[in-house]
């Protein structure tokens, strides 16, 4: 029974990583390509959680899945434009001060908008009840959100692997100076990372309001744990955070199971080790910022 449990928390713990790769990934990817500290990350999370309570009431949680990442996207699209695209040359500790203030902007405008009581988000009653295989059992839903998670993750490595895009992406990561050489404009490029990272913080959103409660904070609390991750992992490598997500959360869930108290720490222990041994993180590369 005890085996049985620990399973389960394994398990548990996997879901954590596919919530906390959904966050992180766009987190790296903004700041290897444009070298912005996007304080502001979480608050598009929160966004995407709230954008989703509002089409579920009309169109249902399906809809809200499609919906709110592209709605929260097209926000992404005015942020970078009008916002971001300003500090990509500037000292890192400005874009890091201004996304701040923008993220406490957004935290308080959602209080103003929904107020600052917590609200409910109902999982779809298909995904509701438990898997049971022997003594295991399992949420449907958070099956459900692990398949989610490997489709995206799927889908982006197509992206950055297979396609045109991604190689350009990939190589203004490294040689942003090569690609300018090559007269490859970056900023389309950059728009695009941003459109789709803060889509899939909306995403993370969308999909874990049911399992969590949306509050106006719930983006400010998340925003620590993506550092991490992101940190672990290493900028500029796509399978150091996909690696690093699973292994917090995986740290996480085993950790609850022996020490409950020390769930929380665990991840600060995880970042203190790798970074001891590994400054750049588990697969972190060099990268340059462009001009």
């Amino acid at each position: 029974m005890a085996f049985v449990f620990l399973l389960e928390q394994v398990v548990n713990g996997l879901v954590l990583g596919g919530y906390y790769l959904l966050l992180a990934l766009g987190l790296s990817l903004i700041f290897s390509v444009g070298g912005v500290v996007n304080l502001a990350h979480g608050a598009f999370y929160a966004l995407g959680a709230y954008v989703s309570l509002v089409i579920t009431q009309h169109l249902g949680f399906g809809a809200s899945v499609l919906i709110s990442p592209i709605v929260v996207g097209v926000l992404g699209i005015a942020f970078e434009r009008y916002l971001l695209r300003r500090f990509y040359s500037a000292d890192p500790i400005l874009s890091l001060l201004v996304t701040f203030g923008l993220a406490m902007i957004a935290e308080q405008a959602i209080r103003m908008v929904w107020g600052a009581a917590p609200l409910p988000s109902s999982m779809p009653a298909a995904f509701k009840g438990q898997v049971v295989l022997g003594d295991f059992m399992f949420s449907r839903y958070r099956l459900l959100l692990l398949a989610v998670v490997l489709i995206v993750m799927l889908a982006i490595w197509f992206l950055l692997h297979r396609t045109s895009f991604g190689r350009v992406v990939r190589a203004g990561v490294q040689r942003p100076d090569m690609v300018a050489v090559l007269g490859i404009r970056l900023q389309p490029y950059m728009t695009a990372i941003v459109m789709l990272g803060v889509g899939m913080a909306a995403l993370g959103g969308v999909l874990f309001g049911p399992i969590s409660v949306v509050h106006p904070a719930m983006g400010t609390e998340i925003m620590t744990v993506a550092f991490v991750v992101v940190v672990i992992g290493g900028l500029g490598s796509f399978w150091g955070v996909i690696l690093a997500a699973l292994l917090v959360g995986l740290v996480r869930g085993v950790t609850i199971h022996f020490v409950p108290a020390a769930g929380e720490a665990s991840m600060y222990i995880l970042m203190f080790l790798v970074l001891m041994f590994r400054p750049r993180g588990l697969l972190g590369e060099r990268i340059e910022r462009f001009e």
